[in-house]
C-alpha cells in the first residue's frame, strides 16, 4: 500500500467510526503485537511493543531480548554487536529492546490482526458511546424507528447507538411506524455485552419536565420553577410551578399566549391533559388549587400519628369532579401535594361533624353555637336525604357549621400534639446523652429481644429507655414482645451503668501583673513617638507579694502627681516640655537635698508631695523626681 492509499484509508475509518487518532493508532499497534506473538510463537512473558507511521502505514516491531554472543534462541537473544548499536554500554546477559520486525511481516499481519483491529475498534466505540449517553441521562435525544413490536420498540440514536423504548414506558394508545422520528428522556444507560443498553421512556415524569424547559424559557432560565409534577401517562398531568421573581406569572408563562406553549407539549403527549397550577408554601391554598378544576369550601388537616391528612370538603355538585374519573384526580393531587387526600361533600362532611359533636362531650361545650345549631343541620340534612331542594342559605349554614367543628378539632390535635412533643422532651431531657450514643447489643438484651427491637427501630439504648419512658405499651404491643421479654428489658436497662459528663474546663485566666508591681511608667500618650515598649517580664512571687502590700501608697501617689500636673502649668513648665525631656535615672543619695525639695514643695499652696521640679546644673535642664516615702529613706529612681 503506498503513502497516500494508507492516509486515505486511515483517515476514512477516522471519520466512519468517529474516534481519535490516538485510539486507532493504539488499537493496530496492539494488533501487531499480536500478531507478531503469533508468527514467532513468542512468550507472553516477553516486552513486545509495535510502531505504525500513520502516513506510510510502516509497522516496525520492537522486542526484549538478551544480549549474548552466541545465539541460540533467535527468539529471545540478540548479539552482542547488534544490541551495541542501540545501547552503547550493553553487557553480555543485558536485556535490551531491539528491532524484531520479520521479514513479510506486513502480509502476515494484515492477515492475522484484521480480527483484533476490528474488535479493538468496536470496543471504542462502545467505550465512546457509553461515555457520550451516561451524560444525556435524564435528558431529552430524538432518533428514528427501527424496529417496534407490542414489547418494545427500538430507536436508532447518535454515534450509531439504539436504545430501547419498553412498552410500559410508552404512553398508553400511541403507536409506531418505522422510521418515524420520535423523542424520549434518557431514562437509564447500562453496559452490556453487545454494547450500551440504552433504556428510553416517554412516560416519565421527567419527559413532561424537559418538555416544559424546551417549550418555556421562563422555566428554561430560572424565573419560573417547577415545584412537583404528578403524571399518569397518556390521560392527565398536573405540575406546580412558582415564580422566582415579582411581578411573574408562572401559571400564564407555562400556558403562553391562547395556550399556544401548552399545546405543543400536548400534542407530543398524544393529547394528554394538563394542569398547570401555582405552587404554594400553605399547605391549605396549596392543596386547594390542586383540587383544580373544583371548586373547594374547605380544607383541614391533621398531622395525628405522622399521617399526614387533609380533609377537603367540596359541594354537592363539585364531588365528582374533585373526585374525577376513576379518581384520577384525587390521586394525581395527593402525589403533587404529598398529603393523603379525603374528599367529602358538605352534606357528607355535616353528618360527620354531627357525630363528633355526639361522641365527644368536651368538644361540645367548647362549640356552645355548633350545639345550638344542631336542630337546623339536623333538619336540612334530612332534607337532603328526601331529595328535597335545598336552598343556598341552607348550604351555606352547612357549611359554617362544618368549618366550626373541623378547626376546633384541628386546634385540638395541635395542643395536643404540642403537649406530646413537651412531654417527649421532658423525658429524653432525664435520660444520659450517652445513652444515645450507645448500640443496643452493648445492653445485655437476649438476642430474639434484641432482633425484635432493632427490626421496630430501635437501634440505640437512648431510643429504648425513650420509649419505655414515654409508652411501655408501644413496647410491648410489638410482635414477639410479651411480659418475659419485657422483664428482660427493664433489668437490662436498669443494669447498665452510664458514665458522667465530663463538666466543661473553665478557662484559666492568665495571672496579669499589675501595673503597681512595675516601676511607674510614662503614659502611652506622653510616650515619645519613636520609644519601643519593654515586654513584661515576670516577677518573682516575694515582689508581688511586697507589690501588693504597696498597692495603696502608690495609688495614692499616682493621685497625688495627677493633682501637681494642674500646678506645674503655673510654674511655667508645660506637660509637653516636660516630656519631651530625655527620661534619665538619677539616685540621690543626700538627704538635706531631699530635704530641701521638700521644704520647697511645702511652700507651693496647693501642691502635694511627690514630685519636685529641679535644675539640673550638668545637663542645663529641669527635671522632674518622684519620691516614694518608703520608711525613712526617699526613692527617686524615675524621672518624670
Amino acid at each position: 500500500m503506498s503513502k497516500n492509499e494508507f492516509a486515505l484509508a486511515f483517515n476514512e475509518v477516522l471519520e466512519e467510526k468517529q474516534l481519535s487518532k490516538d485510539v486507532i493508532i493504539g488499537a493496530i499497534e496492539s494488533a501487531m503485537v499480536s500478531a507478531y506473538r503469533r508468527a514467532v510463537n513468542a512468550s507472553t512473558a516477553q516486552h513486545v511493543e509495535a510502531k505504525i507511521d500513520p502516513e506510510t502505514g510502516k509497522v516496525m516491531v520492537f522486542a526484549e531480548k538478551e544480549v549474548v554472543e552466541d545465539i541460540i534462541e533467535p527468539k529471545t537473544e540478540v548479539l552482542l554487536e547488534e544490541a551495541r548499536k542501540v545501547n552503547p554500554d550493553a553487557q553480555p546477559g543485558d536485556m535490551v529492546i531491539v528491532e524484531s520486525t520479520p521479514a513479510d511481516f506486513g502480509r502476515v499481519a494484515a492477515q492475522t490482526a484484521r480480527q483484533v483491529i476490528q474488535q479493538r475498534i468496536r470496543e471504542a466505540e462502545r467505550s465512546n458511546q457509553m461515555q457520550y449517553f451516561e451524560r444525556q441521562v435524564g435528558e431529552i435525544i430524538s432518533g428514528i424507528v427501527q424496529a417496534t413490536n407490542a414489547q418494545s420498540t427500538t430507536v436508532g440514536l447518535d454515534m450509531k447507538a439504539e436504545g430501547t423504548l419498553p412498552a410500559n414506558q410508552r404512553i398508553p394508545g400511541e403507536r409506531f411506524k418505522v422510521h418515524d422520528r420520535v423523542r424520549a428522556v434518557v431514562l437509564e444507560v447500562k453496559d452490556g455485552p453487545r454494547g450500551p443498553q440504552i433504556i428510553l421512556s416517554r412516560a416519565h415524569r421527567n419527559f413532561l419536565r424537559r418538555l416544559l424547559e424546551n417549550e418555556v424559557p421562563e422555566i428554561y432560565h430560572g424565573v419560573v420553577e417547577i415545584r412537583a409534577i404528578s403524571r399518569e401517562p397518556g390521560a392527565r398531568a398536573k405540575v406546580a410551578v412558582s415564580a422566582t421573581q415579582a411581578g411573574v406569572d408562572p401559571v400564564g408563562a407555562c400556558v403562553g399566549i391562547k395556550g399556544v406553549r401548552i399545546q405543543a407539549i400536548v400534542k407530543e403527549l398524544h393529547d394528554e391533559k394538563i394542569d398547570i397550577i401555582q405552587w404554594d408554601q400553605d399547605p391549605v391554598v396549596y392543596i386547594s388549587k390542586a383540587i383544580s378544576p373544583a371548586r373547594v369550601s374547605g380544607v383541614y388537616l391533621s398531622e395525628a400519628d405522622g399521617n399526614r391528612t387533609a380533609t377537603v370538603v367540596v359541594g354537592e355538585d363539585q364531588l365528582s369532579l374533585a373526585i374525577g374519573r376513576d379518581g384520577q384526580n384525587a390521586r394525581l393531587a395527593a402525589k403533587l401535594t404529598g398529603w393523603r387526600i379525603d374528599i367529602k361533600s358538605l352534606s357528607e362532611a355535616a353528618a360527620d361533624a354531627i357525630q363528633k359533636l355526639g361522641s365527644d362531650p368536651d368538644l361540645a361545650e367548647l362549640l356552645p353555637a355548633a350545639v345550638e345549631s344542631l336542630p337546623a343541620v339536623e333538619e336540612i340534612l334530612a332534607k337532603k336525604a328526601d331529595d328535597r331542594p335545598v336552598t343556598p342559605e341552607e348550604y351555606t349554614v352547612l357549611g359554617q357549621f362544618v368549618d366550626r367543628v373541623e378547626r376546633r378539632v384541628v386546634q385540638r390535635q395541635e395542643a395536643a400534639a404540642i403537649i406530646e412533643d413537651e412531654k417527649t422532651a421532658s423525658a429524653r431531657a432525664e435520660i444520659p446523652a450517652a445513652a444515645f450514643e450507645m448500640p443496643l447489643d452493648q445492653a445485655g438484651i437476649k438476642e430474639h429481644v434484641f432482633n425484635i427491637l432493632v427490626e421496630a427501630g430501635y437501634d440505640t439504648v437512648g431510643s429504648l429507655l425513650l420509649a419505655m419512658k414515654l409508652d411501655s405499651n408501644k413496647v410491648l404491643g410489638l410482635p414477639g414482645i410479651g411480659p418475659k421479654a419485657i422483664q428482660n428489658i427493664e433489668e437490662s436497662l436498669a443494669a447498665i451503668q452510664f458514665p458522667e459528663p465530663t463538666p466543661p474546663a473553665e478557662p484559666v485566666a492568665e495571672p496579669v501583673a499589675e501595673a503597681e508591681s512595675q516601676p511607674e511608667a510614662v503614659s502611652a500618650e506622653a510616650a515619645p513617638a519613636d520609644a519601643v515598649p519593654a515586654e513584661p517580664v515576670a516577677a518573682p512571687a516575694e515582689e508581688v507579694a511586697v507589690a501588693e502590700k504597696q498597692a495603696p501608697a502608690k495609688k495614692e501617689a499616682k493621685k497625688r502627681v495627677e493633682e501637681t500636673e494642674d500646678d506645674e502649668h503655673k510654674d511655667g513648665v508645660s506637660l509637653d516640655e516636660l516630656f519631651a525631656m530625655k527620661p534619665e535615672i538619677f539616685q540621690s543619695t543626700n538627704e538635706d537635698e531631699d530635704e530641701e525639695s521638700k521644704d520647697k514643695k511645702k511652700g507651693k499652696k496647693g501642691k502635694k508631695k511627690g514630685v519636685a521640679l529641679e535644675f539640673d546644673e550638668e545637663l542645663g535642664e529641669v527635671v522632674a523626681r518622684k519620691k516614694h516615702k518608703r520608711g525613712d529613706e526617699f526613692d527617686t529612681g524615675e524621672d518624670w
